[in-house]
């Protein structure tokens, strides 16, 4: 079941997510990117990026100063939500791109779930400028996107994210961890 505004207020207030209640909208709430990027460190030649091992690209940390930063043209980053998620048993949430970054050719790369008992943790997101002219400029608490909600059954604590997962705790943008 998706929940809707009255719902997403009570889950700021019991610490679910750590939002500003004037985000929450009538089915989602509007998170915003946080000052830490991570950066594709440019090469003079071409590597190999292998996704079974940890951190399988060279990136480089980068504080946004609060003028932001410029992606360039076909350029990726990752960037992660300024909001922390600490989600039940019977809770998984799901990350949309904002219409309006949409609209200027910003895209998420999908990896956007977040299931039960994921905890103490930001999303990351995967963001590309799709455009191919055009830098798009991306600052520190600018509203990139919004959180839907989706309540379950409860799983099971032995098969659930707060046992098998490998990003919870992650208070920060965050490379690959490996398949």
């Amino acid at each position: 079941m998706l929940l809707s505004y009255n719902e997403l207020h009570e889950l700021i207030e019991s610490g679910v997510i750590d939002a500003d209640p004037e985000n929450v909208n009538g089915t989602s709430i509007d998170v915003r990117l946080d000052r830490t990027i991570l950066v594709e460190m440019e090469k003079k030649e071409i590597g190999i990026v292998d996704p079974s091992i940890k951190q399988s690209h060279d990136t480089i940390k980068i504080e946004m100063p609060d003028s932001g930063y410029l992606m360039l043209p076909g350029q990726c980053v990752l960037a992660s939500t300024v909001e922390t998620f600490n989600l039940p048993e019977d809770l998984s949430c799901e990350f949309k791109l904002k219409s309006s970054m949409a609209r200027v050719f910003l895209e998420n790369m999908l990896a956007t779930w977040g299931d039960p008992w994921w905890s103490n943790s930001k999303m990351t997101l995967e963001l590309k400028n799709e455009l191919q002219h055009n830098a798009i400029l991306i600052k520190p608490n600018m509203k990139v996107g919004q959180m839907i909600f989706y309540r379950s059954k409860p799983v099971p604590e032995g098969r659930s994210y707060k046992v098998r997962g490998r990003y919870n705790n992650t208070t920060t943008v965050t490379a690959s961890k490996g398949v």
